[in-house]
């Protein structure tokens, strides 16, 4: 990290990092929030008890910290050298607090060390850090009482991290603030907040003025939201409401079976459950020379190629051909497969990615880990676009750089439909446990995105906006990593995470005006998330 000038004010221009860090304090009004000193005000506020530096335990909430088997980072990954680096920063950045380092995996492990903590009485607050994605701690070390600072490990936490934001933002925790960025001295400015807890109000104080602190970066981010021209035609609201019950998807297996009557009640979607041994056995029936057509197709348009052999290259062209015919046989224009606990399973032998991408690239469907919702919105978004893929994503939400950044080891490489043109790709591993093959597609810049999630059971349509500004090259998490600047409300787009889950799907286009017209055709709410 450097320490010298960063573009990161509170006021919209370059300063120093001590000189950013006070100018936050100001954004938020609350002395205290400063690197490298503490402001005399706070000081000469205080009474003389309250001058003692405040224990604040930092708890890193990980598996184990060199990872053996993937989470959202790959095996291997070792997290010590960034632990070291965020302690390092909060105690350079926070004189005014002693920083015990502690790790959890688990919410047992965390109650345990809530327990431990208020029997001894000297921890005064908690540093949370989301290492890996979905070991619970924040909400059970949240209930403690004590000020609880929340942080993404970007790129590794990031699921956990927005799902628990969301269910405490939705329980209403008092003692709760939050941050996400790429920037550890955003976490530092945060974590001088805490003081507030002790010296300024209490808990309410510390909330308040880390999502000041939070408005007033992304407010200091400035982006020109200008787009590239992108002129579509899409279907009227009744012809697609006509065609959408020509349509069916074969979910392979076990997905949303609750929303399966409403889908078709509401859109006209049929939704087919299947089994695996049907597609494990279109695969091992793949004819090897047609699939090795793909394989040549593949490696031409490919950039580069990376760990992949050939050899799962062609098992993967097979999963295609298996997957073609599973849609020929059922008369289908969309597949969604548990790809991962199929995989793991050994119910099939091929991840389905490169798969997926050829179907998108041709029009038709071909949908994540067996998320139902995602491939309704898929279905009915390609069908009003007259073809234009979706892209199934785990966000990250970076507050340095005031962007939403959309992961996933499956994407198209032509943005615009099938006849649009294509963008460059590079075929590697499946990021999270670099096995099998999958593909990072350099998506187009510049363009503005509707990303949404279309849910029959509960008659809603989560909608935001943004616009494309990077690809992100960061080695964990998945493949492709499309980072946009959202329209909106930045702050805002923490909330729905947990009602709605981590995916969502992104199409490029400005589809705002079309979407409202099908929700208002069908007695649908949209929800706005930014």
């Amino acid at each position: 990290m450097k320490k010298n000038n960063v573009n990161l004010s509170c006021n919209s221009c370059v300063h120093s990092r001590r000189a950013f860090l006070a100018s936050c304090a100001k954004c938020i009004g609350a002395a205290g929030v400063l690197s490298g000193f503490v402001v005399p005000e706070l000081l000469t506020s205080c009474q003389p008890a309250s001058r003692t530096r405040m224990k604040v335990r930092v708890v890193f909430v990980l598996t184990e910290p060199v990872l053996t088997t993937h989470d959202w980072a790959p095996p291997g990954y070792d997290f010590n050298p960034v632990m070291e680096n965020i302690m390092s920063v909060l105690s350079s950045g926070c004189p005014g607090i002693e920083f015990v380092q502690s790790m959890v995996a688990n919410g047992n492990e965390a109650d345990k060390l809530k327990d431990a903590d208020n029997a001894k009485g000297d921890i005064e607050g908690y540093v949370v850090v989301q290492m890996t994605c979905w070991n619970q701690a924040v909400e059970q070390l949240a209930e403690s009482g004590k000020p609880v600072l929340y942080a993404d490990y970007l790129y590794a936490g990031s699921g956990g991290f927005l799902r628990f934001v969301s269910k405490l933002i939705y329980n209403k925790a008092e003692n709760f603030a939050y941050i996400s960025s790429m920037n550890y001295e955003h976490l530092a400015a945060a974590a001088n907040c805490m003081i507030l807890a002790k010296v300024k109000g209490g808990n309410r104080a510390f909330v308040d003025a880390v999502a000041k602190l939070r408005v007033g970066i992304a407010s200091g981010v400035k982006v020109d939201m200008t787009c590239m021209d992108d002129k579509f035609d899409t279907l009227s609201i009744d012809d697609l409401r006509k065609e959408l019950k020509t349509k069916r998807i074969l979910e392979f297996e076990n997905g949303w079976a609750d929303i399966i009557p409403e889908t078709k009640e509401s859109l006209g979607i049929e939704i087919v459950r299947r089994p695996f041994a049907e597609l494990n056995d279109l695969w091992e029936k793949a004819d090897r020379n047609h699939a090795m057509e793909y394989v040549r197709k593949w490696k031409y348009n490919a950039e580069a190629i990376v760990d992949v052999s050939d050899d799962t290259l062609e098992e993967s062209a097979r999963m295609y051909l298996a997957m073609k015919a599973c849609l020929n046989n059922h008369d289908a224009c969309g597949i969604t497969i548990n790809c991962l606990g199929g995989f793991y399973g050994g119910l099939i032998q091929a991840y389905p990615c490169l798969g997926f991408h050829e179907l998108l690239n041709e029009g038709l469907i071909g949908a994540c880990e067996c998320d139902t919702i995602s491939t309704i919105t898929m279905v009915a978004t390609t069908t009003l676009t007259k073809g234009r893929p979706g892209y199934i994503s785990d966000p990250v939400m970076d507050l340095a750089t005031k962007q939403i950044i959309y992961a996933h080891c499956v994407a198209s490489n032509k943005v615009f439909g099938p006849g649009g043109v294509s963008n460059p790709y590079t075929i590697m591993t499946h990021s999270e446990d670099r096995q099998g093959a999958s593909l990072r597609s350099t998506l187009p810049l510049g363009y503005m995105t509707t990303t949404l999630e279309m849910h029959p059971g509960r008659k809603e349509i989560l909608f935001h906006q943004a616009k494309t500004v990077a690809n992100s090259l960061v080695d964990r998490a998945c493949r492709t990593k499309i980072a946009g600047v959202p329209v909106g409300d930045f702050e805002k787009l923490y909330k729905e995470w947990s009602p709605w889950g981590w995916h969502r799907v992104t199409y490029y286009g400005d589809l705002k005006e079309p979407i409202y017209a099908l929700a208002d055709a069908v007695g649908w709410k949209v929800v706005e998330e930014a």
